[in-house]
């Protein structure tokens, strides 16, 4: 059994601002960050750098479930009315 360490975590690049994500691709990036944490064996510095990117996907999603529901009210207001 190989104990693989996780791979660095390095700041986003221009292309992959957490603001440009999808739903599904802030989702699946916060999951993968999960999982480093679970596993261990992150330095302090990756941990930090995992941490404060992870909050910004978690900002990202919240931010895009809000829009959808107001969405769907917009939506169904609209049909009742």
């Amino acid at each position: 059994m190989t104990n693989k360490s996780p791979s660095p975590i390095t700041p986003p690049s221009p292309l992959t601002k957490v603001e440009t994500l999808s739903f599904e691709e802030a989702l699946k990036e916060l999951e993968g960050i999960v999982s480093r944490f679970e596993a261990g064996g992150l330095t302090l510095d990756q941990a930090v750098v995992a941490y404060e990117r992870g909050m910004s996907l978690k900002k990202r999603c919240a931010e895009l479930l809000d829009s959808a529901r107001l969405r769907i009210e917009t939506v169904s207001k609209g049909a009742e009315g």
